[in-house]
């Protein structure tokens, strides 16, 4: 017989098939952990192929990503359309601490909010936190009918886009670069209406009430651009200390007493 000729000579058996191993008794399940400025703190699980060799679990998890509903973190339903981005950033034994990473609204909220007859303004602005974060902050606004109004459309003039589109940049730097990261999450993810509308949008519609009337003002969107150098103490702090890491055990008593020493054997 020719050399090389008899292919299945070195694949062994046909029909022998390799033993199914189910995957999932290989990896372990992680909590999420959300920063304190969310009301709910224990946020999910996520699973992740164990430690083995050179490959380690926490390589595998630092730097995930989950996109939360923020009713789910704020127990509010009506703040629901807001999407959360948190970030994995530190490994505490079977729990994983997360930072804010990033909002947006949901797609549903935002069609709802688009009408004929009126006009759409939009303006983003990019800022710099106290504690190193450069952010980009997106706002959305349309305009409204004034009191009394037989027209029926509400078309702004260019020159009044103009001027609202810099008042709300102008008050997005404001509010942002004179606060650290967790009282600017704090600002955008509040309701401070009965539209469940954040601080910003509302200073913000206020402000522009004498240039045109607007309604549906939201910050629709938030990005981090850049963070600073990571710091466990301050991730930590913004988790409420060292306590964050979950259960951190309780300090041993002695209760072994060593016996005096015999004079003879």
């Amino acid at each position: 017989m020719a050399v090389g000729k008899n292919k299945r000579l070195s694949k062994g058996k046909k029909g022998l098939k390799k033993k199914v191993v189910d995957p999932f008794t290989r990896k372990d399940w992680y909590d999420l952990k959300a920063p304190s400025m969310f009301e709910v703190r224990q946020v999910g699980k996520t699973l992740v192929n164990r430690t083995q060799g050179l490959r380690n679990a926490n390589d595998s998890l630092n730097g995930r990503v989950v996109e939360l509903s923020l009713g789910d973190l704020s127990k509010d339903e009506a703040r629901s359309f807001r999407k959360i981005q948190l970030k994995v950033d530190e490994i505490q034994g079977k729990n994983c601490l997360t930072n804010f990473y990033g909002m947006d609204m949901t797609t549903d909220k935002l069609r709802s909010m688009v009408k004929k007859w009126q006009t759409l303004i939009e303006a983003f602005v990019d800022v710099k936190t106290t504690d190193g974060y450069l952010v980009r902050l997106f706002c959305i606004a349309f305009t409204a009918r004034r009191r009394n109004q037989l027209k029926k459309t509400t078309y702004a003039m260019s020159s009044q886009v103009h001027q609202i589109r810099k008042k709300m940049m102008d008050i997005m730097t404001e509010e942002t670069v004179s606060c650290d990261l967790k009282e600017l999450v704090t600002k955008i993810t509040s309701s401070a209406s009965n539209q469940a509308q954040d601080a910003v949008a509302v200073r913000i519609e206020k402000a522009c009430q004498g240039i045109y009337p607007l309604q549906n003002t939201y910050i629709r969107k938030v990005k981090i651009l850049k963070a600073p150098k990571f710091d466990v103490s301050a991730l930590l702090a913004l988790h409420g200390g060292a306590s964050a890491a979950g259960d951190v055990g309780t300090k041993v008593t002695k209760d072994f007493v060593e016996p005096p020493v015999l004079d003879s054997v």
